[in-house]
């Protein structure tokens, strides 16, 4: 009996030692990672996760997006992080598929997540924002920028402008800039990015009182030939074609448009970026292509200058809009979680409450824009530029003249 007392005081004894002998908890802050899953020990870091395509036909756009945060996010470690925690960033491709989008999201959340940033397309970004609403963990996209995504959800906000302020900006920017235009707009009518923008840009139109002379449209499946849209804007004597969609379309539209000797204006909307890194696509059929943007890379600002060298440095590429706004996203929640005292032992829930307060009563300076104000609807209120493509890159178009 004395045996066995001795052995079980020598196991319980093993034990306490073996517990004695564990990691020391991480100091406020440090960014510990977990062996099962990469996501930082519980309390010590903000896990920011994001949502988008990196792969796929829109891989441009979520690659960008990538790109720009991630440099938000190694500076703001770099500087101390947030209210002295660090964050720790992880992006999820969703290939701009809606199931995938979830399956993304669902595999951040199971991981720790507590704020979302995307997702970056708007289609994957309507089926994800109803998921957010229900957990109520705080979502921002850089650039879904239809409504619908918003509506009724009031943790969701998006960084960038929605549909139909690019649809009346761009018709107000002709009608104030070009006002004898003759307008074409060749959109594609099964897709709601498309379908948003259009209806705003037409409406605006009639308000200006500019001229539309031809609508054409096309559907996903029929994205390939663009000739009757073409010869019906040539016919019409459209000297400015308004392109509501994706670089791809488009760039197939500048190719046959060049081919039959049409040479309108084209004018097009943010998913004209990826266009400048397009591969084997013939940059000079792009020259003189305008786009309405928050950002242009040719800017003189030293923020943007910076951000543009290391974006050049790092990803040996001149970054367009979307990594501007992804880039600004994650500043905006570092100054909406410091205003708001935040810390990463809060509740999804708790953080959620607080990013809301601070989002609808901040002022935001950023690479997109002065002065960022969000409505409760979770609309920004920002003002674009124009931009032209020129020599293979965008520039102000007061630096194109």
């Amino acid at each position: 009996m004395k045996k066995f007392l001795a052995l079980a005081m020598a196991l319980v004894l093993c034990v306490g030692l073996l517990a004695g002998c564990g990691e020391e908890p991480a100091p406020s802050g440090e960014n510990t990672e977990s062996p099962e899953s990469g996501a930082p020990a519980e309390g010590t870091s903000f896990y920011f996760g994001a949502v988008g395509p990196l792969t796929g036909e829109n891989a441009i756009y979520g690659n960008a997006v990538k790109n720009g945060a991630q440099i938000a996010v190694d500076e703001i470690n770099e500087a101390g992080g947030i209210n002295g925690y660090q964050i720790n960033f992880r992006f999820e491709d969703d290939v701009s598929d809606g199931e995938a989008s979830v399956n993304a999201y669902n595999t951040l959340m199971d991981d720790g997540m507590q704020v979302l940033v995307g997702p970056v397309t708007t289609a994957p970004a309507l089926s994800v924002s109803t998921l957010v609403n229900e957990d109520r963990t705080f979502m921002l996209t850089p650039s879904a920028s239809s409504l619908d995504v918003v509506s009724g959800k009031d943790n969701v906000f998006q960084l960038c402008f929605t549909d139909p302020n690019q649809g009346m900006g761009s018709a107000t920017y002709i009608a104030a800039n070009m006002p004898d235009s003759k307008v074409a707009v060749i959109y594609r009518n099964d897709d709601i990015y498309s379908t948003g923008i259009y209806e705003t840009f037409v409406a605006e139109c009639e308000s200006q009182n500019l001229e539309i002379v031809y609508e054409g449209a096309f559907t996903g499946e029929g994205a390939s030939d663009f000739s009757v849209q073409l010869t019906g804007a040539q016919s019409a004597g459209a000297d400015v074609v308004f392109l509501p969609i994706y670089y791809q379309p488009a760039s197939i539209i500048f190719a046959q448009a060049d081919a039959m000797g049409y040479e309108p204006t084209f004018f097009g909307v943010d998913g004209m970026d990826g266009i400048l890194t397009m591969k084997n696509f013939d940059m000079s059929l792009a020259e003189g292509v305008m786009v309405l943007t928050p950002c242009s890379a040719d800017a003189t600002d030293e923020r943007t200058v910076s951000f543009v060298t290391k974006y050049n440095d790092q990803f040996g590429e001149t970054p367009n809009q979307f990594a501007a706004d992804g880039y600004d996203c994650i500043y905006a929640l570092k100054q909406a979680l410091e205003a708001a005292d935040a810390t990463p032992g809060m509740t999804n829930e708790e953080l959620c409450d607080a990013l809301v307060e601070q989002f609808t009563s901040m002022s935001f300076d950023g690479l997109t824009g002065s002065g960022l104000t969000w409505g409760t609807d979770g609309t920004v209120s920002k003002l674009p530029m124009a931009v032209v493509i020129h020599d293979g890159a965008y520039v102000s178009v007061e630096n194109a003249e």
